[in-house]
């Protein structure tokens, strides 16, 4: 990894990690104190590592200093220390020996009770998976209004409303317990999904995969997994999904970060040994008798990790579609859906269904559109790919299209 690139791939990672420490350390109602201790981290180790270079052990040195801004933090203001409880009340000389605990355990603990702390009944669904993403997946604002197609001022309100709330109702950063995991998990999976989704196919960044999301949103998924109380068929299920869809990451996109549509992947690029974990978790979810989208979604995307392009592969495919799109009227799944119809009815048969979709202000709708007129009528084919250039956004798109208009 280049240096310029190392310390931005380190505040995707590490932030989250010791933010949701100190927030456990501090409680709720010192959210913003702890995000100062750790941004000023970071903003010493841009000013200092420009000078110094970067040192042997980047993560460590970015513990030990957030270690020593906390105990900093805390001697400086003795209300603070007595406000954030008993077990760190010290003297100076004690608080100069306390141990902050950063170790991969404590980490994992506090992330699995951040997670499902941020993700609270008192607050609106939408601002419990906003908060998660900013806190736990080291969103900024402008990240999390693309993920949610508004704007930049709606997130910060809905991100301080969300704390605000927390800090009113007391309420407490432990482990989550049987109830917590009934009532918040579907909350907690869909901003695993999200945060997944937006490096699978990024709408914030001009690029066609980010796949540092991608790993985080797995490594947080493989973290509920752990858990027994939420090692449950969704999240199994959900786990499995993405590691189908990961296994795909090398053939996706060229050297230029152009994307590679599905029909033009090379296969031998495929990761085979993610393709089996993914079984294995689609085999873990599959217990219960509870279906859900994660299930539909993961089935579809283990259809399309075999190779040949065969009827049962697209009719198997086409069924969980028809599933999916019962189960969630998602327009962009009933998008999807068309493609797979096209395979086992042929074009015509797509383009008669497509046109029911209202999805006229998309450029996928168009793309697919295009496709699916080239081998009819060539001359409509073009309309329809014209349409959706001037919809697209990302030049990884565009030049997607461009390619189809050849």
């Amino acid at each position: 990894m280049e240096d310029q690139e190392l310390l931005p791939y380190l505040f995707r990672t590490e932030y989250r990690k010791i933010i949701a420490v100190l927030c456990q350390l501090f409680g709720i109602a010192h959210i913003e104190t702890a995000e100062d201790i750790v941004s000023d981290t970071f903003l010493s180790a841009t000013e200092l590592w420009s000078q110094q270079g970067i040192p042997p052990n980047p993560v460590a040195w970015l513990y030990t200093v957030a270690k020593r801004k906390t105990l900093n933090q805390i001697k400086r203001n003795a209300l603070f220390a007595k406000k954030i409880g008993p077990e760190i009340q010290k003297s100076s000389q004690d608080m100069t020996e306390m141990d902050i605990d950063l170790s991969d355990q404590r980490i994992h603990d506090s992330q699995l009770a951040m997670i499902f702390t941020v993700c609270n009944p008192a607050i609106p669904e939408e601002s419990q998976v906003a908060l998660a993403l900013n806190l736990l997946c080291g969103f900024g604002a402008q990240e999390i209004a693309d993920a949610f197609l508004t704007n930049k001022d709606v997130i910060y309100k809905r991100l301080q409303r969300a704390k605000d709330k927390l800090k009113a109702d007391h309420i407490a950063i432990t482990a989550p317990s049987a109830e917590a995991v009934h009532s918040r998990l579907d909350t907690v999976l869909t901003t695993l999904y999200l945060l997944f989704s937006e490096g699978y196919y990024s709408t914030s960044q001009d690029t066609t995969l980010r796949k540092d999301l991608c790993l985080e949103a797995m490594r947080l998924t493989y973290l509920l997994t752990s858990h027994p109380p939420t090692a449950v068929p969704a999240v199994h299920a959900l786990l499995s999904l993405m590691c189908f869809h990961a296994s795909r990451f090398e053939a996706r996109a060229d050297q230029q970060g152009g994307m590679i549509l599905y029909e033009d992947q090379d296969t031998n690029l495929w990761d085979q040994e993610l393709i089996e974990r993914g079984t294995y978790y689609l085999n873990q979810g599959a217990s219960g008798g509870i279906l859900t989208k994660y299930h539909l979604e993961a089935g579809i995307a283990y259809w399309h990790t075999h190779k040949e392009d065969s009827k049962e592969k697209w009719e198997q495919i086409l069924h969980l579609y028809d599933q999916l799109v019962l189960l969630e009227a998602s327009p962009i799944a009933a998008l999807n859906r068309i493609f797979a119809l096209a395979k086992v009815m042929g074009n015509a048969a797509a383009i008669e269904a497509a046109a029911l979709l209202p999805l006229k202000d998309n450029h996928f709708y168009y793309a697919l559109l295009g496709h699916l007129y080239t081998p009819l009528d060539r001359t409509q084919a073009m309309v329809h790919f014209r349409k959706a250039l001037s919809l697209a956004v990302t030049a990884a798109d565009k030049e997607a299209i461009r390619k189809k208009m050849l």
